[in-house]
C-alpha cells in the first residue's frame, strides 16, 4: 500500500534542507571561487553576470506580490523588494542590495557603466534568470514565494565568502564585500517567513513533494547560470576578451 500522508513539519522541512546537496556552493566553478584559485578576470566575470540575477530578484519579488491576495502576506513581501531597491534615501545601508552588488563588481576593478549595461551578461544566464521571473509570473504565489527557499543555503556560502576572500583575493577592496554582509542577516529572515509559507500550503504530501520539485528548479536555475558563466570565462581565455 502506498504512504501518501503528509509528511510532519520535522519531516518536510529536512527534506527540504537535504537539497543543499545540489545547492551551487558545490559548482566546480563556485568552489575554485571559494579556494582563491581563480583569475581576476574570472571574478569580475561571474561578478558581472550575477548582477542581471541580482537585477531581477525585485522584479521576480513583484510577480510573487502580484499573484498574492493577501494583504498581510503583501505588507511581508514587499520587504524584499526594498532590501534590493532600497530605501529612504537610498544612500549607504539604504542603497538596497543591487547597489551593493554595483560596488562589489567596482571593488573587483569593474566600471559602473559596464556593470550596468549588462554588456558582459552571457546568453546562458539571461536565460536561466528570465526563466526564474517567468515562473514566478506564472505559478501561485505560494510556489513562487517556495522556490526562493534556495536562502535555507545562502547564509554559509556568504560566510564563506566573508571569510576567504580577503586573503584570497586581497586585491577587492574590502568594502566591496558588504553585500555577503548584509545578506547573512536578511536571508535567515526570508527563509523564516518561506518556510512559514511551505507549511502552511503543504498541506498534503502532493503539495509537499510540489515544494521539492520547485527548490530543485530554483537550484538548477542557480547551477545553469554557474554552468554557463564557467563556459565563458575558461582559464585560457583571451586577454582582449577578458572583462
Amino acid at each position: 500500500m502506498i504512504d501518501d500522508a503528509p509528511w510532519s513539519a520535522d519531516e518536510f522541512e529536512s527534506r527540504l534542507r537535504a537539497r543543499e546537496s545540489r545547492y551551487h556552493i558545490h559548482h566546480p566553478f563556485n568552489v575554485r571561487l571559494n579556494r582563491g584559485e581563480l583569475a581576476p578576470f574570472q571574478v569580475r566575470g561571474w561578478v558581472a553576470n550575477r548582477f542581471y540575477y541580482q537585477l531581477c530578484i525585485p522584479i521576480k519579488d513583484a510577480a510573487v506580490m502580484a499573484n498574492c491576495t493577501d494583504r498581510a502576506e503583501r505588507r511581508r513581501w514587499i520587504e524584499r523588494i526594498l532590501d534590493h531597491d532600497g530605501r529612504g534615501d537610498f544612500a549607504g545601508p539604504n542603497a538596497g542590495g543591487i547597489e551593493a552588488w554595483c560596488r562589489l563588481g567596482m571593488a573587483t576593478g569593474l566600471a559602473r557603466a559596464d556593470i550596468e549595461s549588462l554588456c558582459h551578461l552571457r546568453p546562458g544566464v539571461r536565460f536561466a534568470v528570465d526563466a526564474y521571473v517567468n515562473f514566478a509570473r506564472r505559478a501561485p504565489w505560494e510556489e513562487a514565494a517556495i522556490s526562493s527557499l534556495t536562502e535555507l543555503f545562502a547564509p554559509k556560502i556568504h560566510a564563506d565568502r566573508l571569510a576567504g576572500w580577503p586573503s584570497h583575493y586581497p586585491w577587492i577592496a574590502a568594502d566591496g564585500l558588504a553585500y555577503f554582509r548584509s545578506r547573512i542577516t536578511l536571508a535567515t529572515r526570508d527563509v523564516e517567513h518561506g518556510l512559514e509559507v511551505a507549511r502552511r500550503w503543504c498541506t498534503t504530501r502532493e503539495r509537499q513533494e510540489r515544494a521539492l520539485q520547485i527548490l530543485d528548479f530554483k537550484l538548477d536555475i542557480l547551477w545553469a547560470m554557474l554552468d554557463a558563466i564557467a563556459l565563458a570565462y575558461p582559464d585560457d581565455l583571451a586577454p582582449e576578451l577578458r572583462p
